[in-house]
């Protein structure tokens, strides 16, 4: 049975509408993880240290997609909500227009500049070849990733969550296909992952242009629009927690790179980067939810129904504290297994890589909480309470956290810090939740 954006949403509803957006997620997790499975035990450590070195840069620029996708959409859903869908169109055509443009000068800058880069993420001279050639070729395909981050949320607000699914199996698929090909069969060594990773982001980008440029069954098409400068910004500010978010949980990112580069060398940086692929996948259980939930709340703010609004909440906060319990639970049994999947050449790496995921997981108990609280005001085109949530949580509290901590319990401090941010954002989340409850009638 078909589900809209209008209808009551009960448990069962409301997980069948927005499962394919956390399996999408969880794939696009997935299939990033596989470059890392097939760099570090078909390339060695060194390229796979380069490699997780240059991601966090990717990732950021590519947050712009993130910004728009997000902000965009609760624009969009809730243009729709008021009954104007022929204007819900125009916002939609803009955003990817302006999507697409960005990425071309993003992509451009960052191929020019990669060395330099590469230098200022503390590089070694060993590593520095490897950084430049998987960056230069990862950014190549920067414009269709960002569309491609771009679509993932457009595509709930347009009722065609499967599709968004099937689009981003594909691309995954591609991506873990060539993998094995490039990587494994051809030994193109580092090279080979980044152009794997870059055909697959064409996949999930392209894809999605020529399914809306066309005629379709869905609520949105790309078409004619002109410059709306105001809905332009307004999207900018409701996505900026989206764009805060990933922009700094790169520099944060970067920043665990650096204390462990100091504290314990190459293998600090290779260990947290098995932590990253697997937090990427564990956290997309939380960023798929908040995706998919967000164009119903859109939706009914935009249509003033604030009995809905509450129930939304209170069920997903429900979900979401479950699943935090279920995955810390996961990651407990899994630590060791999954340090022996990618770095299992080395005991003690994989000692290492498993004692500090142990402690990286307990974030989850917290982490989905402030994620969907940040993503809710989104949708409620409340972009700076949205935007404080995320600032606080991915940078302010993360940071202090990495340099203050480690200065007592020298490297365990690294590992715990995430721990710490996160339970500081919660208090940060409720308080906004509650403090917002009447304005909203959630």
């Amino acid at each position: 049975m078909h589900i809209q954006l209008s209808d009551h949403f009960t448990y069962s509803k409301l997980l069948r509408f927005v499962y394919p957006s956390i399996i999408m997620m969880i794939f696009t997790s997935i299939y990033s993880v596989v470059d890392g499975l097939f760099v570090s035990n078909y390339v060695g450590k060194t390229p796979f240290a380069a490699q997780n070195l240059i991601w966090p840069f990717i990732m950021l620029l590519s947050a712009v997609g993130f910004m728009l996708g997000t902000g965009g959409s609760a624009i969009v859903a809730k243009t729709l909500g008021e009954g104007e869908p022929e204007q819900a169109n125009a916002y939609f055509s803009l955003f990817v227009y302006v999507t697409l443009g960005l990425g071309l000068v993003l992509a451009a800058a960052g191929f020019v500049f990669m060395p330099g880069i590469a230098t200022f993420l503390g590089a070694t001279e060993e590593m520095l070849h490897d950084c430049v050639v998987y960056g230069r070729l990862t950014v190549a395909a920067l414009p269709a990733f960002m569309l491609q981050n771009t679509f993932q949320s457009f595509f709930p607000t347009a009722e065609k969550p499967k599709l968004g699914l099937a689009v981003t199996v594909l691309a995954g698929c591609t991506n873990m296909v060539l993998d094995y090909v490039f990587v494994a069969v051809l030994r193109w060594g580092l090279a080979g992952a980044a152009l794997a990773t870059g055909m697959c982001q064409v996949v999930g980008g392209v894809l999605p242009v020529i399914y809306f440029a066309r005629n379709n069954s869905s609520l949105l098409r790309l078409g004619k629009t002109r410059f709306y400068g105001r809905a332009l910004v307004k999207a900018c500010t409701n996505g900026a927690s989206e764009l805060m978010t990933n922009v700094c949980n790169s520099v944060v990112n970067i920043l665990y790179n650096f204390q462990l580069m100091r504290l314990i060398g190459e293998d600090g940086v290779s260990a947290f980067g098995v932590i990253m692929y697997v937090m990427f996948v564990f956290a997309a259980a939380f960023l798929g939810y908040s995706m998919g939930v967000a164009p119903i709340v859109g939706y009914h703010y935009g249509a003033a129904n604030r009995g809905e609004l509450k129930s939304l909440l209170k069920k997903s906060l429900c979900l979401i504290a479950g699943a935090g319990v279920v995955l810390v639970a996961l990651a407990e049994v899994l630590a060791l297994p999954l340090a022996r999947l990618f770095v299992g050449y080395d005991p003690a790496l994989t000692e290492l890589t498993c004692h500090a995921f142990r402690l990286f997981s307990l974030s989850y108990l917290f982490m989905g909480l402030n994620i969907f609280g940040s993503a809710f005001f989104t949708a409620l085109s409340n972009g700076a309470v949205s935007a404080a949530i995320s600032f606080l949580r991915t940078l302010v509290f993360q940071v202090a956290a990495v340099l203050i901590l480690p200065v007592f319990l020298d490297v365990e401090g690294v590992w715990i810090s995430v721990v710490v941010a996160e339970v500081l954002a919660l208090g940060v989340t409720a308080a906004c939740l509650a403090k917002k409850r009447e304005r909203y009638g959630y």
